[in-house]
């Protein structure tokens, strides 16, 4: 791999940005103004390099496999251009949010397992880190062996609990931010048999292929299963803690939910829905995620705080790309325009802290020695940046240099 010499770019480092020159060789940042000693030169003046992102939570590319409601398209065609789309966008590693859920369709366990063999037989040909975030619906048991399959691969998966069943039968009285613990006993749930509850489900039942009557038929009979859940979840978080994997818990409502999940070894907090659980998340030390769509748009789209105000306060620690790959960039500029903290400081949400929460200590920093995962940006004043190239572990990823 030959060496290449960025030259005068405004670098974004751990704690300040500042003009400099970087040396990249076999897939490793060799050093910060160093001699050139017969590397390429690129000329960064006038542009941004930063540390490439570090998504740990994005599930976009479900838009590529089901493009329409209803309609698939081949895997591998789908993933090879999701991966397109991660390095056009400064992504350098992706944890996919793969959905293991009970319910037939884009998101059931037979489609986990034909994305897991696309990303397996895919891998020579990727160009970013494409890793899997197990997005575990805890109502499905079903999903264990493929996950249990992932653990042990070569690279390390996130397991993130999720509840969507609880959260979909909640009675309607009750605010979602405001639902109970999951797993109490006499958790309140709406009429199964009511039309209102049938009407909310037919979105679902269209992206499982089924009529909203037999959805209905099919939560029901899941709902019927709950006295398992707690022991099978126990069971699969122990397995995670085997393999050392990540473990997050998603859309927490409860301080009581966060304890649950802490205790079964998931300590990052992703996507909390009450300030209650941001602050018993921040007071244990746990990692706070939220979507990167949210602070760009100045807000979340379902009522759940706002990104940016809890970044001000110093409730969130990691940005992802949620469902739209660009929003970790425009994150970027909509909170360095509103002043919310440098950009050296921002950039850690979307590079250093996620890759730390990860345990990924090889990435999302500038610094001598560590993987070359770069992005080189055009951000003129009062204007849309773009990603001009990204480096993959010094490979280029991504090249729009003219």
């Amino acid at each position: 791999m030959s060496a290449e010499f960025i030259e005068g770019a405004s670098v974004i480092l751990e704690n300040r940005v500042e003009t400099a020159d970087l040396r990249i060789e076999d897939g490793l940042i060799t050093g910060i103004d160093v001699a050139r000693d017969g590397a390429a030169v690129i000329n960064g003046r006038g542009r941004i390099l930063a540390p490439a992102f570090v998504d740990i939570h994005g599930d976009a590319f479900e838009r590529q496999i089901m493009p329409r409601p209803g309609v698939t398209v081949q895997i591998q065609t789908a993933l090879l251009e999701t991966d397109r789309q991660l390095a056009a966008n400064g992504i350098a590693t992706a944890y996919h949010a793969l959905t293991l859920s009970w319910e037939p369709g884009l998101r059931s366990v037979d489609m986990g397992w034909h994305v897991v063999r696309a990303l397996q037989d895919l891998r020579p040909r990727l160009t970013a880190d494409n890793r899997i975030q197990l997005r575990w619906e805890t109502f499905c048991p079903q999903a264990e062996p493929l996950i249990a399959h992932v653990l042990v691969g070569p690279d390390r998966p996130a397991l993130a609990f999720n509840d969507h069943t609880t959260a979909a039968l909640l009675h309607p009285e009750i605010a979602l931010h405001d639902r109970p613990f999951d797993l109490i006993d006499d958790y309140p749930i709406t009429d199964l048999a009511g039309e209102a509850f049938a009407r909310k489900m037919t979105d679902r039942a269209k992206r499982a292929h089924m009529s909203a009557a037999d959805y209905v038929a099919m939560i029901t009979n899941i709902w019927a299963q709950r006295g398992a859940v707690r022991g099978d979840i126990e069971r699969v978080s122990a397995l995670a803690r085997a393999h050392g994997a990540p473990m997050l818990s998603h859309d927490d409502s409860q301080v009581q939910t966060r304890d649950y999940y802490r205790a079964q070894g998931a300590h990052i907090a992703e996507f909390p829905m009450h300030e209650r659980v941001f602050l018993a998340a921040k007071q244990a030390g746990d990692p706070i995620v939220l979507g990167a769509p949210n602070a760009m748009r100045g807000g979340s789209h379902l009522g759940s705080p706002s990104a940016g105000d809890m970044i001000a306060r110093g409730l969130c620690d990691i940005l992802a790309s949620d469902y739209y790959y660009p929003a970790m960039l425009g994150a970027m500029v909509r909170l360095h325009a509103d002043a919310v903290a440098p950009l050296a400081d921002l950039w850690k949400l979307v590079s250093a802290n996620p890759a730390a929460a990860m345990g990924l200590t090889d990435r999302g920093r500038i610094a001598a020695g560590l993987r070359a995962d770069l992005v080189l940006l055009d951000w003129p004043d009062g204007q849309a940046p773009a990603a001009l190239r990204t480096w993959v572990s010094g490979r280029g990823g991504y090249n729009a240099l003219r």
